[in-house]
């Protein structure tokens, strides 16, 4: 039963962030139960000393019933939160205690949280804690409350990444956006494509003017060339009214051309003349009309090989290509994962338990960021102001998609092929058989690489993280192979 302690003078509400005119030096004392407390692995030994600590973190709150929605809350050396006037995050709640809870950062330890014996508690990750060191993305409780605790403000996640590769080449984009050539982007479907296209338009000198996107896919060849170029009343049937095209309605803008591999062939030599010459002639006119359009075009298709084959025009490629992005499929920016699902929850209203989080990374994620996308819309929907865990998955990912999240051996041990039935009637050698086979496995593909984690991962067609998880139950120490 909850004890409602003595309530503070009547204010006016707020949620707003105030930091506490004390000093640091003056905070409150630890309680002398919590002396000593483990950290969230066990044990009572003393913090390991990072040589980095960084000066702010930040907490945004996760909250599906409204109660609370203050962004992103800059901490600068110490937060407590609590319903007393004089806390610096006030959370206006019975269940908030009137000291809750405090986030502090010390000198190369770390950012901690600590519980000032409230009468409810304070959770990290689900757990109940006294003390803990704070990770980036942990998920925070407090009462009905919850925040994500990050190293970063929340950003526009398309415009940069925690993987290398990715970010080196987020970094030309807004060089590419302040020129006027043509932009190629080319990834798998559901990469976010068109988000790139939307972010170089954003960040252009064009950007007061209009974007308008088009599917070369989507369009008969009959039609594409009228929705591009436009027509006039009369040029075909069905042409009861003169139409603009969408280098018309690009005008001073930025026209995108999504899945440019599918336009047909016959169509590409007036859109290279519409690019060199910067004219176009819509179908049943006898005069060009002056263009003055950006093209970014978008594809999942290797260009280059359609060259070689015929399939798509040299001079037209080239023309196109002058600016060139590659996003990565999902599987292979893993850094962001955690990034992108807190961005989605935090967009939806949804709340993922940090195991169903972990248990999501092991998904390879076909469908890229759109089908992540798409999941968390369908928890929003299923699971409205509730904590989803790891059980419930089943139930908001496709269903035969599902069984890739689970365990690579209990996969293996139910998959229909020939023999299954006798491993199933035997699951203790069953399952042993299987975890050697998975076993030697890895040490193969361990040799082979020298020890190199990321490449055996890829090799063996897993998340980076699933292959620590292996290692740790297989006791394979990955140092060993190392030459």
């Amino acid at each position: 039963m909850l004890t409602t302690p003595t309530p503070p003078k009547p204010t006016s509400p707020t949620t707003n962030v105030r930091l506490p005119g004390l000093p640091i030096e003056e905070r409150l004392p630890r309680p002398d139960h919590q002396r000593g407390l483990s950290n969230r692995d066990g044990g009572t030994e003393r913090w390991p000393r990072l040589t980095e600590v960084p000066e702010r973190a930040y907490l945004t709150a996760q909250n599906p019933n409204h109660k609370l929605d203050t962004g992103s809350i800059e901490i600068t050396g110490f937060l407590s939160m609590g319903r007393d006037l004089d806390m610096g995050l006030q959370l206006q709640s019975d269940s908030v205690s009137l000291r809750h809870c405090r986030i502090e950062r010390r000198e190369s330890s770390g950012w901690f949280i600590r519980d000032l014996q409230s009468t409810n508690g304070t959770y990290l990750n689900g757990s109940k804690i006294g003390e803990a060191r704070l990770k980036d993305h942990d998920l925070i409780q407090v009462g009905e409350f919850s925040f994500y605790f990050t190293e970063l403000p929340w950003r526009a996640l398309e415009l940069s990444s925690k993987s290398p590769i990715w970010e080196a080449e987020l970094r030309r984009l807004p060089q590419f956006a302040k020129t006027d050539f043509s932009v190629l982007l080319v990834g798998p479907s559901g990469s976010g494509k068109e988000i790139l296209a939307e972010a170089i338009h954003r960040h252009s000198p064009r950007a007061k003017m209009p974007f308008i996107a088009i599917n070369c896919s989507a369009l008969s060849e009959n039609l594409i060339e009228s929705e591009l170029f436009g027509h006039l009343r009369g040029s075909y049937t069905g042409a009861t009214h003169d139409r603009k095209g969408a280098f018309e309605a690009a005008r001073g803008g930025t026209l995108f051309l999504d899945e440019i591999g599918d336009l047909p062939l016959s169509l590409q030599p007036k859109l290279l003349r519409a690019l060199e010459a910067k004219e176009i002639r819509p179908v049943g006119s006898d005069r060009c009309i002056k263009t003055d359009v950006r093209i970014i075009a978008a594809t999942h298709k290797n260009l280059s090989h359609l060259v070689k084959l015929g399939h798509f025009r040299e001079d037209l490629y080239w023309r196109l290509n002058v600016c060139s992005m590659n996003p990565p499929a999902l599987r292979d920016r893993m850094e962001d994962f955690t990034d992108l699902v807190y961005q989605f929850c935090r967009n939806y209203r949804v709340r993922l338990s940090h195991n169903a989080i972990e248990r999501l990374r092991e998904h390879s994620w076909p469908g890229n960021i759109r089908e992540l996308r798409s999941v968390i819309q369908r928890a929003a929907a299923y699971y409205p102001g509730q904590s989803i865990q790891p059980e419930d998955l089943s139930n908001i990912m496709e269903p035969r998609l599902y069984p890739e999240v689970m365990p690579l051996a209990d996969s293996v041990s139910s998959s229909s092929h020939p023999g299954s039935a006798g491993l199933n009637s035997a699951p203790g050698v069953g399952q042993n058989v299987i975890r050697e086979i998975e076993r030697e496995m890895i040490i193969r593909r361990l040799t082979a690489n020298r020890g190199n984690q990321r490449k055996t991962a890829q090799d063996l067609g897993l998340p980076k993280s699933t292959l620590h998880d292996r290692l740790r139950t297989y006791g394979i120490d990955p140092n060993q192979f190392r030459i």
